[in-house]
């Protein structure tokens, strides 16, 4: 069944997800504040509204890739009475927010939806820009079961794997779950490679040790940060991301956030948080997150270090 689509968000991740719902079939139309992104959209076929209002008025599904949960609510409410996403949607739109955001964000973005007469859903990915250009995201959704089922043909176009996590704000609960195990675990095999290599122990011999041992891990087996084991890792790319340590900071600053509101004693989040935060504040930003290991190698907070 055709579905008539508002994407809104077309930077590295929303303008391939947008693409693979246009290509399966689907009546979308985009919007993004930069000009920039929305003449790539177009330049790529897909029909682009000038305005955010425009895009949603006729749409029974409105998808949002935005930065910021302080994003999604300024969109989904508007900065003046009445000017926000949610009035101009037609009644018993489903919002579907694919953003990385906090959980509060999320609930409270749930509750405006619901209040003007929409349904909302928290849907946040994994996978990063292949995933999303390749259509094998896993969406971690959070909000009812019919919305969840309403969604899930979409989804599916988007992703290889759609996972109902629960009620509103635990997609993003789950979102940021994963990311600290994924951070801790990549900055411990970046660090086991580092050790290796002055113990003098080659790459390939470490990975082919611990991809079939109890050392085995995404970060080592798909993301490994060393060139050579693992072709299409970024390292053989110069660490071009991928999933960019600035957003991997940003990530683990919302764990960070989860942890202090829950109490949870994780050291080990908050050191990632620190370490992933020092790699962004430099070079670090715009590779890949797997190039910490060049702050390893350096011994400092400098993430342009070779070592």
């Amino acid at each position: 069944m055709t579905v008539r689509v508002a994407f809104l968000g077309l930077g590295h991740m929303g303008a391939p997800m947008a693409r693979n719902l246009a290509v399966a079939g689907h009546d979308v139309i985009g919007f993004d504040v930069s000009p920039t992104a929305r003449a790539g959209a177009a330049e790529g076929g897909m029909p682009v509204a000038e305005t955010a209002h425009e895009a949603v008025a006729a749409a029974s599904v409105v998808v949002t890739m935005f930065q910021t949960g302080r994003q999604v609510i300024d969109a989904y409410a508007g900065t003046d009475d009445g000017d926000g996403l949610l009035a101009a949607a037609p009644a018993g739109t489903l919002f579907i927010d694919c953003s990385t955001i906090s959980v509060e964000d999320a609930r409270a973005a749930h509750g405006l939806a619901e209040a003007a007469g929409h349904r909302a859903l928290d849907a946040p990915v994994s996978g990063g820009v292949v995933g999303a250009e390749n259509a094998t995201l896993a969406f971690m959704v959070g909000g009812s079961e019919e919305d969840v089922a309403a969604a899930e043909p979409l989804l599916s176009t988007m992703g290889r794997r759609v996972v109902h996590c629960g009620g509103p704000g635990l997609g993003q609960a789950a979102k940021v779950c994963n990311n600290m195990i994924l951070a801790a675990s990549q900055i411990v095999v970046a660090e086991a490679f580092v050790l290796g290599e002055r113990l003098g122990l080659s790459h390939q011999a470490l990975f082919d040790v611990a991809s079939n041992a109890s050392g085995q891990c995404w970060a080592l087996t798909t993301n490994c940060p060393v060139p050579g084991p693992v072709p299409t890792s970024p390292a053989n790319r110069d660490y071009q991301p991928g999933f960019a340590g600035a957003l991997m900071a940003k990530d683990l600053g919302l764990a960070a956030d989860a942890i202090a509101q829950t109490g949870v004693d994780a050291r080990v989040g908050l050191l990632a948080r620190d370490l992933y935060r020092a790699f962004a504040d430099g070079a670090g930003a715009g590779q890949d997150f797997s190039g910490i290991i060049t702050m390893i190698r350096s011994g400092s907070d400098d993430p342009g270090g070779r070592g």
